[in-house]
């Protein structure tokens, strides 16, 4: 869903298209041989030239048309060979090496076809997944005095692109982050994605509570989906170094100080945009160094063999050190090393660092912290 999903997904689909290739010219050479040896070995009657018919059919599966055809044509040529060996039964053998030819004719049109739908279905993957980078854009690498990085990790190159979203703006309030995640995949999750941020990305400068900001993000997903639809979300505002987050069914963000992962879990819970959630804002006091991890619900459900992710214990040690941006190139390859390569969903991670306080005006004070209820 982030930027170079294209490229990822080709740099995977190239490298299995050719071994796909590969295995299926593989296949079809290990049937000819064997056909070969038996034939030369059975004497100067061709009884087993027949089976050869399937070899075409075996590359079509997975090669390209110019293979499945050189396949074909080599199997025809060793028919006829062999049919000519033949002393007794030569218009029965002509028959079957005609039947080869036709059906090597049949197996290249196979190729084509299922080569154009690959086709059809690689350019629509991509065509979804440009529409996902026009839904994202680029973090950092700083926002406002914050450092900022964002990340997305892709299930698998095969997978449907999911409705992960999420933002960071400077605003007068501070700098203001959101995380989401909209239930299911595909073209449908995209379109919500970016309902929720352009309206964030409207109602950020101009709400000074981000409750007020969660209201108006929950009638944008009322309006856009079904009954059964939501967006979990969770907000985050830094202004002067104190850090306020709302939490609407989201997993918790990480605060990372000191060697610890500390989950900030909301004092309620709340339920998802679209359910029309009543928050009540979380608030820390940052101190320089601390970092923030945001993050959607793949990193949690991320397993192997029944085992989840810790990303709790292991946080810090991936994390806590180099750039913000390394922090995240850390924790991806340590997570596909746990999961072997395999993911069941898309997570996007963001990854911010607080350095120090900068002043802050007086009407930029939400009204919290200016002795509000917070209910």
């Amino acid at each position: 869903m982030l930027f170079g999903v294209p490229m990822y997904f080709a740099a995977r689909a190239r490298p299995a298209q050719t071994q796909g290739a590969r295995a299926a010219l593989a296949a079809a050479l290990v049937l000819l041989a064997p056909v070969a040896a038996t034939e030369l070995a059975d004497g100067s009657e061709a009884r087993y030239i027949g089976l050869i018919v399937a070899a075409p059919f075996l590359a079509a599966a997975f090669a390209s048309w110019r293979v499945v055809l050189a396949v074909g044509v080599l199997a025809t040529v060793l028919g006829g060979v062999f049919a000519l060996m033949g002393e007794q039964n030569r218009l029965a053998n002509a028959i079957i090496v005609v039947g080869i030819a036709v059906a090597t004719g049949i197996a290249s049109a196979v190729a084509v076809i299922r080569e154009r739908q690959a086709e059809r279905i690689a350019e629509l993957s991509r065509l979804a997944s440009v529409a996902q980078q026009a839904v994202l854009r680029p973090l950092g690498p700083k926002v406002g005095t914050l450092a900022v990085a964002g990340r997305y990790i892709s299930a698998t190159a095969a997978a449907d692109i999911g409705g992960d979203l999420y933002e960071a703006l400077d605003t007068p309030y501070g700098v203001r982050m959101i995380i989401g995640d909209v239930r299911g995949k595909g073209l449908d999750a995209v379109r919500l994605a970016s309902i929720v941020l352009g309206s964030y990305r409207h109602v950020a400068y101009e709400r000074a509570d981000l409750r007020a900001i969660v209201a108006d993000l929950d009638r944008a997903v009322a309006r856009s989906v079904g009954d059964e639809d939501f967006v979990t979300a969770a907000l985050v505002e830094e202004r002067g170094g104190t850090l306020t987050i709302v939490n609407c069914g989201h997993p918790a963000p990480l605060l990372l100080r000191r060697g610890e992962a500390i989950p900030l879990e909301p004092p309620a819970p709340a339920p998802p945009l679209g359910f029309m959630p009543v928050v009540r804002p979380r608030v820390e006091r940052l101190e320089p160094g601390d970092r923030l991890l945001l993050f959607t619900d793949g990193l949690g459900e991320a397993r192997r063999e029944g085992e989840f992710f810790p990303i709790a214990d292991r946080a810090w040690r991936l994390l806590g050190h180099g750039t913000v941006g390394d922090g995240l190139v850390s924790l991806e390859t340590a997570l596909v090393e746990w999961v072997h390569g395999r993911l069941d969903d898309d997570i996007a991670l963001v990854l911010m660092e607080y350095a120090g306080a900068r002043p802050v005006s007086a009407a930029a004070v939400p009204s919290w912290e200016l002795g509000a209820s917070d209910t």
